[in-house]
């Protein structure tokens, strides 16, 4: 059998054990069913227009025949023929690796779903005497979540009497956002929260570049 042959029996097995895997026990597979044949990706023989448009590896347009013909140039580069676009007249189709194409494509679907994040607000306490290497370790924390796209509310609790040192925790809250104002911004000044003070802070914006 040859290379190319066999390759394409080997990633045929694979996605049919693949779609074997995504299927529930209530939902064997059955090739006869529309929903799940749309499923299979349109490669090599799956491909049954009666003409398609056939473009290389590198991009050279190749022209229109039929997808037994462009099958065979494919299987002499030992790659795919992909269907790309089943929209135009004649649809489109291209020689690719299939496996690597797909691959690729999971892989830029994996880290874009890492840059998407949801802001949320991470609070950090203190006590308005709050000693130095406390209020250092607060420190960090709050700009770890700024750093990660969080904002960050910071909270003054008092007890008490301790309610009538209000003007400490609120120069506490201000020298946080002193130490902190190259990544962050204001977004709520001090104010109290029954008999706590808080204050809270979002990542600054990048700046705009010039055009």
């Amino acid at each position: 059998m040859p290379i190319g042959r066999q390759r394409r029996k080997v990633n045929q097995i694979l996605l049919f054990v693949q779609r074997e895997e995504n299927l529930s026990v209530e939902r064997p597979l059955d090739p006869s069913s529309p929903k799940q044949r749309a499923e299979l990706p349109a490669i090599n023989e799956r491909i049954r227009f009666p003409k398609i448009r056939l473009i290389d590896t590198d991009g050279t347009q190749l022209g229109i025949m039929s997808p037994q013909e462009a099958l065979r140039i494919a299987e002499e580069k030992d790659l795919d023929l992909v269907l790309v676009s089943d929209k135009a007249d004649p649809p489109v189709c291209r020689i690719m690796d299939y496996g690597k194409f797909k691959f690729e494509k999971e892989k830029k679907e994996r880290e874009a779903r890492k840059k998407q994040h949801t802001a949320e607000i991470k609070e950090v306490k203190f006590r308005y005497n709050i000693g130095e290497h406390d209020y250092h370790v607060r420190l960090r924390s709050a700009q770890q979540f700024l750093g990660e796209g969080d904002k960050v509310k910071a909270t003054v609790m008092f007890r008490g009497r301790e309610a009538q040192h209000a003007e400490l925790g609120e120069e506490l809250l201000h020298r946080l956002f002193r130490d902190l104002q190259e990544v962050a911004e204001m977004q709520q000044p001090p104010q109290k929260e029954g008999r706590n003070i808080t204050m809270i802070l979002a990542p600054k914006a990048a700046p705009k570049k010039s055009t």
